[in-house]
């Protein structure tokens, strides 16, 4: 039998929900690999159908878990590339709409400085990995990104070459440093270029940019990554279905 070590005085079900969590976190299931039946986990928590199947509705109304009819309960995979077209138009001249590619213009360890720290939830000066990326059309540079990462969890990604990898960052955390990302926030805000950016850009300093800041996070909460992703304004869309 298997116990909740969680806060006593909370809900049976909350208990429950909280260690099955941590227990996702911990990668005891992969994402998109099935739980546990409701019957199994009964057995092994020793607790009521009842209880089982309210901590299960909880993170499936959570997004955390998904279920397929007659197949059963599954860890659901996140789909975030959805996000970069949801405020950014890249298209042919036709219409169509087109991926940007990828390059890592540099990965390395370094002390995080204070907003970085604050964001990751980690002690001043914490050491972090810092990458800066760029997103190309037709080799012409239309985002420019700084990505942070706690490097007591990423070590493993200054030792490998990240161009072999291909151009999605999140299938190479699962796969390299075993850290999933479950969901995430963003922030969307403007601000005038400066001159490092500008020249990552390829744009006159003080040119007006889009930023996209996102905090993103594995299924039990903690941060994983911080990364501001600064946009060409005369690529920036803006489009929501008011009813």
């Amino acid at each position: 039998m298997n116990t909740l070590s969680s806060d006593e005085r909370l809900p049976l079900y909350q208990r429950l929900r909280d260690h099955l969590v941590e227990q996702i976190a911990n990668n005891r299931w992969r994402p998109g690999e099935a739980i546990p039946t409701e019957a199994a986990l009964c057995a092994e928590y020793q607790l009521s159908t009842g209880t089982v199947r309210k901590a299960v509705d909880a993170l499936v109304s959570e997004g955390i878990l998904e279920r397929q009819q007659g197949r059963g309960t599954f860890i659901r995979r996140p789909q975030f590339q959805s996000s970069l077209f949801r405020f950014f138009r890249f298209q042919t001249a036709a219409g169509e709409r087109q991926v940007p590619e990828s390059r890592i213009l540099s990965i390395e360890p370094v002390n995080a400085p204070s907003a970085v720290a604050h964001a990751l939830g980690l002690p001043a000066e914490a050491p972090v990995i810092r990458m800066v990326r760029v997103r190309l059309l037709d080799v012409a540079p239309v985002l420019a990104e700084e990505i942070w990462l706690p490097r007591e969890r990423f070590q493993a990604l200054l030792d490998i070459d990240l161009a072999e990898k291909g151009p999605l960052l999140y299938p190479i955390y699962e796969e390299v440093c075993g850290q999933v990302v479950a969901y995430a926030q963003e922030t969307l805000t403007a601000e005038s270029v400066n001159d490092v950016h500008a020249r990552l850009l390829q744009v006159p300093v003080n040119s007006p940019v889009v930023v996209i800041e996102r905090l993103a996070r594995d299924y039990a909460g903690t941060p994983l990554e911080w990364r501001r992703s600064r946009g060409h304004a005369e690529h920036f869309r803006y489009s929501v279905e008011i009813r």
